[in-house]
């Protein structure tokens, strides 16, 4: 990762200069081994410092005392951890955001012995996780850098109970931190400089952490039908790609699992034209794409003792004299044909060749697909959620305990044969859109219909991908979204034991 902070772990014991960082309960004390390290005097300052600023230690709630007398450090921060309720569902990432978001200096000592909680080391792990998710900035472009932007050169040393044991979980994972940075570096990228072969060449750098790549280009995909797949791309001057990415980190008995990426790397609308204004945020419309790479890369990394399948779909939807048109009728890889109502509906389109393509092909255990897919699920979820659509209850129910542990949340959203009505067509066996209601509904049940009863689950993610909220983890644009999720679905239910 891009990123000039250097971690270090140490026993608990004296501390050293620049920022102190302890954590308080409810009764604003810290642990008695803090109080211990810290001194007596640093205990009652914290509480005299409390007292004027009305800091209650609550949950995620900070207090700074600059130039302490009772420390030698440059500044004391204290970091709020009350609740037993709260403690028992600590977001460690968020935590660990919070943590980087209030380090100013250069150098850092946070002590991690917390009132009331059991500091493991995987916790800690997941709190370098949100260190570096919080410290992520996209500047590449700028010709000027900002020199405070808090992203600058910091050597941050945690005091833990068994240093040991501490970095050999944070090896554990740290691929994953890597994983969502690269998805969010993919969204970030102006469309200029990441078209389909360029996201495909992304990819195909995944070969380096043993991931074995496959790039089907336009001559390959029209032998194997993938007409709606194309029809979505024949108006841009850009080829569309598909990329199939294997892990094969399981036995070589055990089926694969399956994650498809929509790739649309820049989305115009077509004829469909999008209004002008935002368009530019249409260079996000890869993120389901964006998250299989970086999803593959967090796998093959830690060596998951699975058989994982990603596929992306990159495509560029452009209203040139050769664009399809609302009427076309296209033929799917399936032989199922699709009405285009309107050519701003594509990404079902890429889906549904792609969709069919895996479950033929490597006959998965499951399917799951990411898509930034309707504006729709920002009316129903707003950013708080993804939209979760599934025709398999077991499959469901772990994405959304996935989603609870890791803070990337989902909410299921009703697929069913009403749905289905909404999308048949006079002339072609489905068409594309069903209208203004149940958006994103119809989306996916138009989807549902290239999966072949296999399990499958789809994400729509367009409220929590791009544009995404500023949390304590993110502060950019690009969220990374669905890299944490999946790869904690994989480890929890998926892998050889």
């Amino acid at each position: 990762m891009a990123d000039s902070l250097k971690i270090d772990f140490q026993a608990h014991g004296a501390v050293g200069a620049g920022d102190l960082i302890v954590f308080v309960g409810e009764n604003l004390k810290p642990t008695p081994a803090v109080a211990k390290q810290i001194g007596p005097k640093a205990v009652d300052l914290i509480a005299k410092a409390a007292a004027a600023e009305n800091f209650k230690g609550k949950a995620k709630s900070t207090m700074s005392i600059t130039a302490p007398s009772a420390l030698p450090v440059d500044r004391l921060v204290v970091i709020g951890m009350s609740g037993e309720k709260e403690q028992s569902k600590i977001d460690w990432a968020q935590v660990g955001g919070i943590v980087a978001g209030r380090v100013t200096g250069k150098a850092a000592t946070a002590v991690l012995d917390i009132p009331g909680v059991d500091v493991t080391p995987e916790a800690v792990s997941d709190m370098i996780l949100g260190i570096h998710l919080r410290r992520y900035s996209f500047d590449r472009y700028k010709t000027k850098k900002d020199e405070n932007g808090g992203n600058g050169p910091v050597r941050l040393t945690l005091t833990v109970a068994d240093p040991a044991a501490v970095k050999k979980a944070v090896k554990a994972r740290e691929g994953v931190a890597t994983g969502v940075i690269m998805a969010r570096d993919l969204v970030n990228e102006p469309p200029n400089v990441l078209g389909p072969r360029e996201f495909a060449a992304r990819a195909e750098a995944l070969s380096k952490v043993g991931v074995e790549i496959e790039v089907l280009d336009e001559k390959a995909m029209q032998k194997l039908g993938m007409r709606a797949l194309l029809g979505v791309g024949q108006g841009s001057v850009r080829g569309s790609r598909v990329v199939v990415m294997r892990w094969n980190g399981g036995k070589a008995s055990d089926k694969p699992v399956a994650f498809i990426g929509k790739g649309v790397v820049f989305d115009s609308g077509g004829i469909s034209i999008k209004p002008g204004g935002g368009m530019e945020d249409m260079k996000g419309d890869m993120a389901g794409a964006a998250c299989v790479v970086g999803l593959m890369y967090a796998l093959a990394s830690r060596k998951a003792k699975a058989n994982v399948v990603g596929v992306i779909g990159l495509v560029e939807n452009m209203p040139d004299g050769n664009a399809q048109r609302p009427g076309d009728i296209v033929t799917t890889m399936s032989g199922q044909t699709i009405e285009i109502i309107n050519t701003d509906a594509e990404g079902r389109l890429v889906l549904a060749d792609v969709l069919w393509y895996v479950q033929d092909r490597f006959k998965p255990k499951f399917m799951i697909d990411l898509a930034t897919l309707t504006g729709a699920i920002l009316v129903a979820l707003a950013q708080e959620y993804a939209g979760l659509f599934s025709n398999n209850d077991e499959l469901a129910q772990r994405i959304t305990a996935a989603g609870q542990a890791t803070g990337e949340r989902v909410w299921r959203m009703p697929i069913g044969p009403e749905f289905d009505k909404m999308i048949e067509s006079k002339f072609a066996d489905m068409k594309n859109t069903g209208g203004r209601h149940g958006g994103s509904s119809t989306a996916a049940a138009l989807l549902q219909r290239f999966v072949n009863d296999l399990p499958w689950a789809h994400l729509d993610i367009a409220g929590t991908a791009m544009g995404s909220p500023q949390t304590d983890i993110n502060r950019g644009w690009s969220s990374g979204w669905g890299v944490r999720l999946l790869d904690r679905l994989v480890r929890d239910n998926y892998e050889t034991r």
